[in-house]
């Protein structure tokens, strides 16, 4: 069903993305070590890697990068790819023998310290005994202090392990870039190629066409569609969000309300400094001198070039900015109520 909030992983359940869908697959099946899903926040990354996953039909591992705290450790690290493998019934018996894992029935523990535990590198390797797809979601909350033991592990597989292929996905483009460092001389992924399939926002054609399946296959009218693709413009997974909670008798304007609250609260947990460098771009203050007074007025002194343009950057490289314009349409409404 198209208004269902979760990702999808049926091709029948899957609104349009047939070009990218194709394109990932292809990726796959070509057996091309490293593949980036890329796309802003809520446009339908996870739906379309689980789809192509399920189209695919092969042994996969997949990890959401989402749990993982900041500033991570080991063990937290450990602990996720276990989870992972633990879901992968199809590979369980390639690490049964495996110095620094164990399989307990369903569970696979992996030893994450000491003298017998298990490097990635190696994990990457035993896995190498078979086709496998390591999915990624959100693979930007990879950087901290083991960003650099992922990635020289990445490499070696890279290098090394043909039978494994590398799907990441990441909403906040810059900062995936930043992590993988394919442009970065000091990082063991510098040069490396990679393929990237970009999801973009919906045409006002296609958002309406969606709408309005979703509204027919739950047997609702389709009045509040027009409206609706003016406020989402074109984000499949604000599109499904409004056009939920639409069907269930709100009214658009406490639907739109819902999504600015929703998109507020993940911006409290910016530093404050890019909370202002946002608030001032909601009030329409476009390019750099226009913002730098702005934020000089909030903060009743003045500011740091640098230290104002490091705030920008990084919005830039979270894709909620661009070129002194939100991507996000639901975020720039949000904006003005930081």
């Amino acid at each position: 069903m198209i208004l269902d909030e979760r990702p999808k992983s049926r091709k029948e359940d899957l609104f349009d993305r047939d070009e990218e869908l194709g394109l990932l697959l292809k990726a796959i099946r070509d057996g091309k070590p490293l593949i980036l899903l890329t796309g802003i926040r809520r446009i339908g990354k996870t739906s379309v890697f689980q789809v192509a996953l399920n189209e695919w039909g092969g042994s996969s591992v997949v990890l959401d990068c989402r749990k993982l705290k900041e500033n991570y450790g080991r063990k937290d690290l450990y602990s996720l790819l276990s989870g992972a493998l633990s879901r992968t019934e199809k590979i369980r018996d390639l690490l049964s023998k495996v110095q620094g894992v164990s399989v307990v029935g369903n569970y696979v523990e992996l030893k994450w310290g000491g003298e017998r535990y298990v490097s990635l590198a190696d994990l990457f390797d035993h896995l190498n005994e078979r086709k496998v797809i390591v999915a990624i979601d959100e693979a930007q909350k990879l950087r901290g202090p083991l960003s650099s033991e992922v990635k020289d592990a990445i490499a070696h597989a890279y290098d090394y392990d043909r039978n494994v292929t590398f799907l990441l996905t990441g909403s906040e483009v810059g900062l995936l870039r930043e992590f993988l460092g394919v442009d970065d001389e000091g990082s063991p992924l510098f040069g490396r190629h990679y393929v990237e399939v970009e999801l973009s926002r919906f045409t006002r054609e296609k958002s309406e066409e969606m709408l309005r399946k979703g509204f027919a296959e739950v047997g609702a009218e389709e009045g509040g569609v027009g409206e609706l693709v003016d406020a989402f413009d074109g984000i499949p997974g604000w599109l499904v969000f409004a056009g939920l909670r639409y069907v269930q008798g709100k009214p658009i304007e406490e639907v739109k309300d819902l999504a600015s609250k929703l998109a507020l609260n993940e911006m409290r947990g910016l530093s404050r400094r890019e909370r202002e460098v946002l608030k001032c771009l909601g009030k329409g203050r476009k390019g750099w001198k226009a913002m730098k007074e702005c934020v000089e007025e909030m903060e009743r002194s003045t500011v740091s070039t640098s230290v104002l343009d490091r705030a920008l950057r990084n919005l830039e490289k979270m894709s909620l900015v661009r070129d002194y314009s939100f991507l996000d349409p639901v975020y720039e409404e949000a904006s003005k109520r930081l």
